[in-house]
């Protein structure tokens, strides 16, 4: 049996969800701190993938860096090509989950109770150091939940996936994709192992989310 779809899925997941894992917590830190207008507005833009099909995502990507588009035929000109290549999967799965994780995150630090930085800044801390050494960890179990759900949203994408990088066995192939493809083909034992390994893993994925969540609310 071909393991290089689980191969890629994991792969382009982990990338995928450590880049949004920064991004959110980068972008939520600000953004909260904005007028209420402006963040409503800021909202709207970084979520709305959360409600668009994956195929619509998949359709912005291509008119944004495909082949024939301008940025991509610069980024093409410096040896970037996002489309049928993996690592255009990191592009589709990182737009695809961000907004899981930029809620989760910014819920958190929404939660976090201000007096405790004012008491930091008393005892003559940056506010870097509020950052890290008070904020993060009062926030670790919802952060931590939202990197569990963007990753098993990453590691299950296929809308958007399939439309900016294709099928390619031993390229771009997917587990995902895969199970299209194998279903289309009539292999019903190959897409089966295929999706029993999603659903072990997604399980898992699950459960731990969870688990964080449920750690997050005795808090």
């Amino acid at each position: 049996m071909d393991f290089f779809p689980l191969y890629n899925s994991l792969k382009i997941a982990i990338i995928s969800s450590v880049i949004v894992f920064f991004l959110s917590i980068l972008l939520a830190y600000y953004i909260r701190r904005l007028p209420k207008v402006v963040k409503g507005a800021l909202d709207v833009v970084l979520t709305i993938p959360l409600v668009l099909p994956p195929t619509v995502v998949g359709y912005f990507l291509l008119l944004i860096f495909g082949l024939r588009r301008p940025l991509g035929m610069a980024l093409e000109n410096i040896g970037i090509r996002f489309v049928m290549t993996w690592y255009g999967g990191i592009l589709a799965a990182a737009v695809v989950s961000f907004p899981l994780m930029y809620r989760t995150v910014r819920g958190a630090f929404e939660s976090y109770d201000e007096t405790l930085s004012e008491a930091g800044k008393t005892l003559g801390m940056s506010n870097a150091k509020i950052f890290w050494r008070i904020m993060m960890p009062y926030s670790k179990s919802g952060i931590l939940a939202g990197f569990v759900l963007s990753f098993a949203r990453a590691f299950g994408e296929y809308g958007a996936t399939s439309m900016l990088i294709g099928y390619t066995p031993g390229r771009t192939a997917t587990i995902s994709t895969t199970v299209y493809q194998m279903w289309r083909t009539n292999n019903d034992k190959a897409a089966l192992f295929y999706v029993l390994i999603n659903l072990a893993i997604s399980t898992v994925v699950l459960l731990a989310a969870n688990l964080l969540e449920s750690k997050r609310r005795r808090a």
